[in-house]
């Protein structure tokens, strides 16, 4: 037992919704309910780097998390918020460095001693590119901003973490747990390769010891908890193999977590809640692997946008295990357990393998098609194993009789963002550009501009640009122009892959189609608006493929008119759209629009994305055909449905 009760770690809740003023009082309620960290989601179009009245923002503002558009709405953001007492993890990337330039704009403005401001951000562009989709710049000028953040911090903000790696959308895209390991490690050694140029050689282990990491953790909370053991020695031998840092300190795998969304279910979902604790088991038992800061999804995630009180419950489960159970008092319970060492050591060996892979590519920069790739065949791997029940999934291929869940209110247990946020806070950004110095706005962004033509650090003129009043758009677009716009990999190729056993049938049909159209039936999955979560897409794309048909996916980020001009220039044959933030209607109904404009109101349209029943309605009357929820996990059934919503008569046969 332990002479002293260890500390319990960070206890944050994710959190940011439709307007900096309702997602204030969401933070302070937070706080007084316990919390100790604040955990900050952006909308869309701030994650992007648009204002909220781009053409790309319809539909998206709120949605997902907060709209910071300029230091107006930071300052509404933290107002009584004292920042020099906060330890505040913000999750963005593109525009991680305008946004701390926000965050250290408002803290200058409440007196705030600059160089006591403690938290995060995640800054990882990389993972951007393999999972989630939010990056704006190609690689290279993107790591270029990631080691101006770094060596700001290190410079001015010494107890800010400047990059946060993030292996947690890694797992969400079908990550193995060696994947995991060496991607994400892979990551962090590509920007302390960057970095180490930029700062004195004695002053480089102090920054090494700044980079922390973001981690997920699933339901097979053995091998999560031994990843996490793995992770720890794993970059303790690469911070003194490969960088030389002598002292331990700077060696310590320092990582926040947030256990695993993708396996929360819409069926049953009340069994969640079970497995958001067993989850949060993989990254507190074993203390010598123990995350710092924690932050766990609400139970009904898969179906909606969590309200306060069920935010309130996730924060109750960590306050349980870290103030009511003992688990703090002792040491680590698995030191010298053989079937962890065993584990520990197996994980190791893939992780290095992969690694020394990445390496002989020239490094992940060189490697994000190799990486994407390798991710789409592993959820595909993952998705198989569920769809043939390989892999039990209580409540949805095991278990399935349930009672009805007293959870599920009227309003379907979820909170909605009203519509009306949106206008709402465009117009509050209209009001923010007309009463601005425009001459100082002017000025500000040409100094922006000439830092990043010519290489310069871009933190400092970005927190000058600040409190200009330029806007998330305006310094985003300075970035554009400056450095390029970038599309990454979607990771689905034209060719079959070898995992097409059980699908004779539906290639039969596939064919039996392709005949009677006169060519090969031609599919095109496309994701509307800003969301970047291209898993489902992937997916469907890969099995679609695999069944015979003709696939046409660009990935993400398109407009409504670009899918129908793509649909129209391809001649397709079925539409199929995947949204799942939240703003499928006003980008559906959109969609809808411009086909029948074009006269191509024929042409079937399938939606999916996690889509309450109501809207679901409201999708069918635009002419939407089919609507498909996370609870529809069989790829199979969906392929046959796409099949007979071009060609019926085989259904009218039978």
């Amino acid at each position: 037992m332990t002479a002293q009760k260890d500390r319990p770690w960070l206890i944050r809740t994710y959190a940011g919704h439709s307007t900096a003023q309702a997602s204030n009082a969401l933070y302070r309620g937070n706080l007084a309910k316990g919390q100790t960290g604040l955990s900050v989601a952006f909308d869309l179009p701030t994650q992007t780097g648009y204002d909220s009245d781009h053409e790309l923002a319809r539909g998206e503002v709120g949605k997902v998390g907060v709209p910071v558009a300029h230091l107006g709405d930071m300052r509404t953001l933290f107002d009584q918020i004292p920042l020099e007492q906060m330890n505040t993890s913000m999750t963005i990337n593109a525009t991680a460095p305008w946004l701390l330039a926000l965050y250290i704009a408002v803290a200058e403005e409440q007196g705030a001693d600059i160089s006591l401001l403690q938290g995060t951000v995640q800054n990882d562009l990389i993972k951007e590119y393999l999972s989630r989709g939010t990056y704006i710049c190609p690689p290279k000028p993107s790591l270029k901003m990631i080691a101006d953040v770094a060596e700001y911090c290190y410079t001015h903000v010494p107890k800010w973490n400047p990059m946060n790696v993030c292996s947690y959308h890694l797992q969400e895209a079908g990550a193995t747990p060696e994947q995991e390991l060496a991607f994400a490690l892979a990551t962090a050694t590509a920007v302390l390769d960057a970095l180490k140029p930029r700062v004195p050689a004695e002053d480089f282990p102090a920054l090494v010891g700044r980079i922390s990491f973001f981690v997920n953790a699933g339901i097979r909370f053995v091998t999560e908890m031994c990843k996490m053991r793995a992770f720890v020695d794993l970059w303790d031998e690469i911070c003194a193999e490969r960088y030389g840092v002598e002292d331990p300190k700077y060696r310590r795998f320092r990582y926040g977590v947030q256990v695993n969304s993708l396996g929360l279910t819409e069926q049953q979902p009340e069994n969640n809640v079970y497995r958001i604790l067993i989850e949060m088991l993989a990254v507190t038992l074993s203390k010598n692997a123990r995350a710092r800061a924690v932050q766990l999804p609400a139970w009904n995630e898969a179906l909606g946008l969590p309200r306060p009180w069920d935010q309130q419950w996730s924060m109750r489960m960590q306050q349980i295990m870290a103030f009511e159970t003992d688990l703090l008092e002792y040491g680590d319970l698995f030191d010298g357990n053989p079937v962890v060492a065993a584990k520990v050591d197996a994980l190791k060996d893939g992780a290095l393998a992969e690694l020394a892979n990445l390496e002989s590519m020239g490094g992940t920069i060189a490697a994000i098609d190799y990486m994407k790739g390798r991710l789409v065949e592993s959820n595909a791997d993952r998705v198989n194993g569920i769809e043939k029940g390989e892999t039990v999934v209580v409540g949805v291929n095991r278990f399935t009789t349930t009672e009805p869940s007293p959870l599920m209110d009227a309003d379907g247990g979820i909170m909605m963002v009203d519509e009306a946020v949106e206008a709402e806070q465009i117009a509050r950004l209209n009001d923010w550009r007309s009463l601005r110095d425009a001459d100082a706005v002017a000025s500000s962004l040409d100094a922006l501009r000439r830092a990043a033509e010519k290489g310069e650090n871009i933190m400092p003129p970005s927190i000058a640009a600040a409190k200009a009043g330029v806007t998330t758009g305006e310094w985003a677009g300075i970035m554009r122009a400056v450095h390029g716009e970038y599309r990454g990999p979607t990771g689905v190729s034209r060719n079959p892959s070898n995992k097409t056993d059980g699908l004779d049938e539906i290639r039969q049909a596939v064919d039996a189609a392709s005949d009677r159209l006169g060519r090969r039936l031609k599919f095109l999955v496309g994701k509307p608006g800003l969301d970047g979560h291209s898993n489902g897409a992937e997916q469907i794309a890969f099995r679609a493929r695999d069944c015979g048909m003709d696939i046409a996916y660009e990935g993400i980020r398109l407009t409504p008119e670009e899918i129908v001009s793509a649909a129209k220039a391809g001649e397709v044959h079925v539409i199929g759209l995947s949204i799942l933030s939240g703003s499928h209607v006003p980008l559906i109904q959109e969609v809808m629009t411009r086909l029948r404009a074009e006269n191509m109101d024929h042409i079937p349209v399938a939606v999916g994305g996690i889509i309450p029943e109501e809207d679901a309605e409201k999708l069918r009357s635009f002419g939407v055909a089919k609507v498909y929820t996370p609870k529809d996990f069989e790829l199979n059934r969906i392929m046959m449905d796409i099949v007979h919503l071009v060609d019926p008569k085989p259904v009218a046969a039978e």
